[in-house]
């Protein structure tokens, strides 16, 4: 008989979240730590490096033939300006520079004088920055990314016609986990179905035994269940729009909280 997640419904200690520790002290990680007493840790399980010039190289992008640079992360920034600093390209005062958010387009700060610059912010996503692209049909616009991305820019430039080319200037892969390999957590939890294919470049014998397996978003959702493990949570939730709402539902259920 197949177990199912509520088979597998046992007392938390411990967590394991696959992401950056985070700064902030109210974050809602340290609460729900602090609210039902468990162990939480973080650690991320990919890292993200830029692509050898080389490789670039292959792409045949001729970066000074753009008048306009989309970033969608700080990310993209960085290996952007690392790659534009080992061909020893600078940028033309006139290039124009399209960012997700403030935060972004902030940081480019590091690299250039930007009360110099035409810069162009959304609010916080990618909805937004795609509303200030479409006033700007004439330019041609270069997306420096990864090679795991999303869809949304590429199919919006493609559909209405912009003129665009996709450059991949920095790769996700698996971080090294060698240290965890003795190491057990009621709880992972996983956020890109990258996440899980650390889990397996790391761990090619794992088995799920008695772990839970958390996930945020349908993709990753997806990724546990290609690998023929068990999904006991799955965010978002319509009573737990976050992750750690969700961790929180089923810490009360396991642990007998009311």
């Amino acid at each position: 008989m197949t177990e199912t997640a509520t088979d597998r419904m046992r007392k938390v200690k411990s967590i394991l979240v696959t992401q950056e520790a985070p700064t902030d002290a109210n974050s809602p990680y340290l609460k729900l730590a602090e609210k039902y007493g468990l162990k939480i840790d973080f650690r991320p399980f990919i890292q993200v490096e830029a692509v050898p010039i080389k490789d670039f190289r292959k792409q045949k992008v001729d970066i000074l033939q753009h008048t306009a640079i989309i970033f969608t992360s700080r990310h993209a920034v960085d290996h952007f300006f690392s790659i534009c600093r080992e061909l020893k390209l600078e940028m033309p005062p006139d290039m124009k520079y399209f960012c997700i958010s403030d935060q972004t387009s902030n940081y480019l700060q590091k690299y250039i004088v930007i009360r110099k610059r035409k810069i162009f912010s959304g609010l916080k996503d990618t909805k937004d920055l795609l509303e200030i692209i479409k006033k700007h049909k004439n330019e041609k616009f270069l997306f420096p990314c990864s090679d795991i991305r999303k869809n949304d820019i590429p199919d919006f430039l493609t559909a209405n016609g912009f003129n665009f080319t996709e450059a991949i200037m920095y790769q996700t892969v698996a971080a090294n986990l060698s240290d965890l390999k003795n190491v057990y957590y009621d709880i992972l939890a996983f956020f890109s179905p990258s996440g899980i294919s650390s889990l397996f470049v790391n761990f090619p014998d794992f088995k799920q035994n008695n772990t839970r397996i958390a996930t945020f978003g349908p993709t990753t959702a997806k990724a546990v269940r290609d690998a023929n493990l068990i999904l006991d949570i799955e965010a978002p939730l319509p009573n737990a729009p976050s992750m750690t709402g969700a961790l929180e539902l089923y810490v009360k259920a396991a642990n007998g909280i009311k």
